[in-house]
């Protein structure tokens, strides 16, 4: 099956509408499966000491998530869409271990109004990616040269525990995400119209949905540090 170039038919505008509708599915069917795993590690005992109360193994976690990240961004448009789709499913499973700190350090109505404000937020901006008119490619570079400045504070406050620095990255943080969704979106939406067969329709979403995924978490870490309430 070969979708041919996007030139406008009501066919084609069915099939980009097709893969924009799975971008959003599979990023919600990750958030469900990250949600679900927090919650019921947070609810076990037993895990959550062998997790938070052995740190090799909580870090060995966290390394474990920004090596599969790696990989599933750099090869997700040459593997397979089941392998692509599985990896995805791994990483936001693999997430959900870690994020059950959160439910131990917030309470849950915080986490639960923090969660509609970004999916609030979130959306507002995706649309706003998707149908505006202004090319949004220009700003790819400055939000990426943002992000990674943002890691290196991160890491330099874990030293240095400045109260002043968390909230700078906090603010800085949130207006970087907000803005990495609108660009994001564009950018998916410009992937979708150079498709050009179905193997290649499944991986977009799937890239698509992991980059989304990612702007959400990050969004909404940034916000519970700031709307959240710590039990």
């Amino acid at each position: 099956m070969s979708y041919g170039p996007y030139a406008g038919s009501p066919t084609d505008a069915l099939r980009r509408q097709g893969i924009l509708t799975q971008v959003y599915a599979w990023m919600t069917a990750g958030l469900l499966v990250t949600g679900a795993i927090a919650m019921f590690v947070a609810g076990t005992p037993a895990l959550v000491g062998a997790i938070v109360g052995n740190s090799l193994l909580f870090f060995g976690l966290i390394i474990g998530q920004l090596a599969l990240v790696w990989v599933l961004s750099a090869n997700l448009m040459r593997l397979a869409p089941a392998a692509a789709t599985a990896l995805f499913l791994g990483y936001a499973a693999l997430n959900g271990l870690t994020f059950a700190v959160i439910f131990l350090a917030y309470t849950a109505e915080s986490i639960a109004s923090t969660f509609f404000v970004t999916a609030g937020t979130f959306g507002a901006m995706s649309a706003w990616g998707y149908f505006t008119r202004r090319d949004l490619s220009g700003i790819g570079n400055f939000l990426f040269m943002a992000l990674i400045g943002l890691i290196l504070a991160s890491i330099v406050n874990i030293f240095v525990a400045s109260s002043a620095l968390y909230w700078v990255i906090t603010y800085a943080g949130v207006l970087i995400f907000v803005a990495l969704t609108a660009y994001d979106t564009q950018k998916i939406k410009h992937m979708i119209a150079e498709v050009r067969d179905e193997a290649m329709g499944q991986r977009v979403a799937i890239y698509g949905a992991l980059t989304l995924y990612l702007d959400f978490i990050n969004l909404f870490l940034f916000l519970l540090r700031i709307l959240g309430n710590r039990r």
